[in-house]
């Protein structure tokens, strides 16, 4: 396996090591009432192989571009936190914020 550099966030030096096993979407807010039931603290896990947990089609369809990015090691240089980035659902009248975050071997 080849070993990334570290590289700079905020000021601070993050070591990038490790193979990617998963990305999760974990709901951190919900305002109003969601159509699919999501609640905070539901979590779905994206893989190689597939996608485990139940999420709304139209915040899966939204948030896998970033998914997908995270997925291969993309860096997202305003971030404060380079293995975490928020995305919210596309419904504007009853907002779902997830928190995506990939996971290291």
């Amino acid at each position: 396996m080849t070993r990334l550099p570290a590289i700079a966030y905020a000021g601070e030096e993050v070591d990038m090591a490790g193979e990617i096993t998963s990305v999760t979407a974990k709901v951190i807010s919900v305002k109003g009432t969601c159509g699919q039931g999501h609640k905070v603290g539901d979590v779905v896990k994206f893989t190689e192989s597939g996608v485990e947990g139940k999420i709304c089609i139209h915040a899966l369809y939204s948030m896998l571009p970033g998914v997908f990015a995270m997925m291969f090691d993309a860096r997202f240089p305003w971030l404060q936190d380079p293995e975490k980035k928020t995305h919210a659902c596309p419904d504007a009248a009853n907002p779902v914020v997830f928190e995506i975050a990939r996971h290291r071997a």
